[in-house]
């Protein structure tokens, strides 16, 4: 548009100066040439009329200032301004677009990235889990390198336990036979330590050997004289490898045996001619008489004799070894 009526304001005053100079030469030559003039008024008004249809200008501008004066130009460049005007005003001021929308192309560079990157972290985190297996399997050959060193240990713990036991029972009945009595093919050595029943066997083992069984009276006589010897003057109740905790009365040696012989303490008889006790003397009954609450046998060290007691109490004891 811009340029259509730039294009009218160069042609159209050419074509208007064209026309006055016409008129000019007509005032020169009024004399024969009248017709000739009109017919040139036509042709302008013809012409200019084809070039208004052809730049779209309204009609009957030609017309209201045929002659192309210096105030025809002036109206026609204030409408020309004028249209620019309306022109400006009608165009509307271009607002601040909205980012355009993301294109499929973009959308799928986006998620490829996307995935790229948690390919990338996924690739990290199985060199981690690599590493982590690797350390796992050290470690857990170094645990089954510890555990078998463990087991070794254990085992030559074990050893030196057993050796230290063999030891120790050759040590004790070594001493046994060396320090106390040898008789046949036993030792009995005296213990002046306080234990238990159950203890004082418990300990007699641990040195090889067990409570004293004598196995006959020429046994039970032997170890009298040892223990009269050993603890005179004074008269000790000694633990001996004998009671009755199986069954009431039911006597056995440690091991097991069944005891053949008795020496049970009886209280003193009368005196012939005498009267004889109503009562049994209360420091020395007959016995065994504890029943149930007593069923172990310690031996007296003074007369040899054989006492039942609770196995709780803690007494001396004598042991026995083989030789």
């Amino acid at each position: 548009m811009q340029a259509a009526w730039l294009l009218g304001a160069l042609v159209v005053p050419q074509l208007l100066g064209f026309g006055h100079g016409a008129r000019g030469a007509e005032r020169e030559w009024e004399g024969g040439w009248g017709g000739a003039q009109e017919e040139e008024r036509e042709r302008e008004a013809l012409m200019l009329k084809h070039l208004q249809e052809a730049l779209g200008l309204p009609a009957g501008r030609g017309d209201e200032n045929p002659a192309g004066t210096v105030e025809g130009k002036e109206d026609w460049e204030m409408e020309e301004d004028q249209g620019e005007e309306e022109e400006e005003e009608a165009t509307p001021t271009p607002s601040s677009s909205p980012s355009p929308s993301p294109t499929p192309e973009d959308i799928v560079t986006y998620i490829l990235g996307r995935l790229a990157g948690l390919d990338a972290g996924l690739h990290q985190l199985h060199v981690r889990l690599h590493a982590l297996d690797t350390r796992v399997v050290e470690l857990t050959q170094g645990l089954r390198q510890l555990r078998n060193a463990a087991g070794d240990t254990r085992d030559a713990v074990q050893a030196l336990q057993e050796a230290q036991g063999r030891a120790e029972r050759e040590h004790g009945r070594l001493e046994g036979c060396l320090k106390g009595l040898r008789l046949g093919h036993k030792c009995f050595l005296l213990s002046r330590d306080f234990e238990t029943q159950a203890a004082a066997q418990a300990r007699c083992t641990a040195r090889g050997g067990s409570l004293a069984q004598p196995a006959d009276r020429q046994q039970m006589e032997a170890l009298t004289r040892y223990l009269r010897a050993a603890l005179a003057p004074y008269n000790w109740p000694v633990w001996l490898g004998v009671h009755d905790r199986r069954a009431e009365g039911l006597y056995l040696f440690e091991n097991g045996q069944r005891v053949s012989f008795f020496a049970w303490h009886r209280a003193p008889r009368p005196e012939l001619g005498g009267q004889p006790s109503a009562s049994p003397h209360p420091l020395s009954p007959d016995q065994p008489n504890g029943g149930t609450l007593e069923n172990c046998v310690a031996q007296a060290s003074d007369d040899g004799s054989w006492w039942d007691h609770d196995c709780q109490r803690r007494l001396y004891y004598v042991c026995e070894f083989p030789f």
